[in-house]
């Protein structure tokens, strides 16, 4: 089932038909520091692997992230940006907002991530630091099933 959600003249959306997968390998194989030189063949099979979030600004993706999930008890955050041209409006923050509102997500007993730099946002959505590693953040939903 296809999500949006509208934030003044920027769209989020599940809708994988929107995905520019041109502009996600080019982002994450020239701008990420975790993705350098990923191979497009990589990328798109990422993308079918996953359940995807795409940011538009009048039509134009400018941002993504992925969660990779069994969509019952695992998921794992991946690939998040913004376009450095749109950053310092909120947008990373609109975007998590969102993909915690989802219904898959909410089910999940764990919900993990990777980041050398963006502690803050992910801890005000409940991550933590998980067992003194420092890049591996995380967030249990429930202790039992």
């Amino acid at each position: 089932m296809i999500s949006e959600k509208k934030i003044d003249n920027y769209i989020i959306s599940t809708d994988r038909a929107k995905l520019d997968v041109n502009y996600i390998h080019y982002f994450l194989s020239k701008e990420s520091y975790w993705a350098k030189n990923i191979p497009i063949e990589l990328v798109k099979t990422s993308i079918e692997g996953s359940l995807c979030f795409g940011v538009y600004h009048q039509g134009k993706q400018i941002g993504f992230a992925r969660v990779i999930t069994d969509y019952a008890t695992f998921g794992y955050l991946a690939d998040v940006f913004i376009d450095k041209n749109y950053r310092g409006k909120g947008l990373s923050k609109e975007l998590m907002k969102f993909i915690m509102e989802q219904e898959v997500i909410k089910k999940l007993r764990r919900f993990m991530l990777a980041t050398l730099d963006a502690h803050s946002l992910y801890a005000q959505f409940g991550f933590e630091s998980q067992e003194g590693n420092k890049r591996l953040m995380g967030v249990k939903f429930f202790e039992e099933y």
